[in-house]
């Protein structure tokens, strides 16, 4: 079984690399929306907010460390929040793209997607006659054509960086054989136990949303992992909520943000990344779970603190 965690954390995804400025104009591009997003979640309740870069004008996902630098600087001095940075980045980048910030920056968390799959995001199109931006249509078209690609030398070389920064992998799994990956990892000494998991569900060309699908890959994970393992989880679009409720109910956290869906409700946009926050902290407490802060956090990860970032 998954180690238990006494209080629920909330996790915020602020903007991410999948959803395209044309979807919804909420989605936050410059480096002051990113802070001021990162920072409203976790008064919202949030205790970790999970990074990624923009370009300011086009709202274009980039690899560049000159953009990371000032929203993270700034929730790092403005919020006691946990600052998750991706490995993931964009698509079509490199892994020496991806991996930029988490080197620069050294945080406490980052993010560690644990294998390769199809990664579909082309299905947007047809919701959409006229772009904002010329780069959006190219960017989905190119996914009928596209593999996030994660080979195992690509994975042990993220695993070396992780081992360096000090920084703790937030494992991303978008299917059962990624956690067949990570136990090769542990087994040959590449990564520690204990680990901590995010389950991904909705991206087409992974695993569906559904209970169902969410009970295998837990009782998997209890099977390979014991209880040296904490998980999250977060579901894409229409699924967020009920999904994270049903991981809260199971022992695990949860995560939600406009990474993952632009919906507050059926037909409505969320404005802001702390709105989500906030609908999930309700529906956690209505159900009687505590919300743990972020120092309580950096307790049930063992996180290194922000102190010995490079922030």
């Amino acid at each position: 079984m998954a180690k238990a965690l006494e209080k629920v954390f909330i996790n915020c995804a602020v903007t991410g690399s999948i959803h395209i400025p044309t979807q919804t104009p909420y989605l936050p591009k410059t480096s002051d929306e990113i802070a001021e997003a990162a920072i409203d979640a976790a008064r919202a309740g949030a205790a970790t907010v999970h990074l990624h870069a923009r370009d300011p004008q086009t709202g274009q996902p980039k690899p560049d460390v000159e953009l990371f630098e000032p929203f993270v600087r700034r929730i790092h001095e403005e919020s006691d929040v946990v600052i998750c940075i991706t490995t993931g980045g964009g698509l079509g980048m490199t892994i020496e793209e991806r991996t930029r910030g988490v080197q620069k920056f050294k945080p406490e968390l980052g993010t560690f997607n644990m294998g390769s799959f199809n990664f579909g995001l082309f299905p947007v199109l047809s919701k959409f006659k006229e772009f904002k931006y010329d780069w959006e249509q190219r960017y989905l078209e190119m996914t009928r054509d596209f593999v996030f690609t994660n080979t195992f030398k690509g994975l042990e070389g993220i695993c070396t960086i992780f081992r360096e920064t000090g920084t703790k992998p937030e494992l991303e799994i978008y299917d059962l054989s990624h956690l067949y990956n990570t136990a090769y990892l542990v087994e040959a000494g590449y990564l520690d136990l204990p680990v901590y998991f995010q389950f991904i569900m909705g991206i087409l060309g992974t695993m569906g949303s559904s209970v169902e699908n969410l009970v295998h890959i837990k009782n998997t994970a209890d099977k390979l992992f014991g209880n040296d393992y904490v998980f999250s989880v977060f579901a894409t679009g229409r699924h967020e909520f009920n999904m994270c409720t049903v991981a809260a109910i199971m022992g695990g956290a949860v995560r939600v943000g406009m990474e993952d869906n632009l919906y507050l409700a059926k037909g409505v946009l969320a404005k802001s990344n702390a709105e989500m926050v906030a609908k999930m902290k309700h529906i956690l407490e209505e159900l009687s779970f505590e919300v743990a802060t972020p120092q309580e956090v950096r307790e049930i990860l063992g996180l290194k603190g922000k102190a010995h970032t490079n922030i």
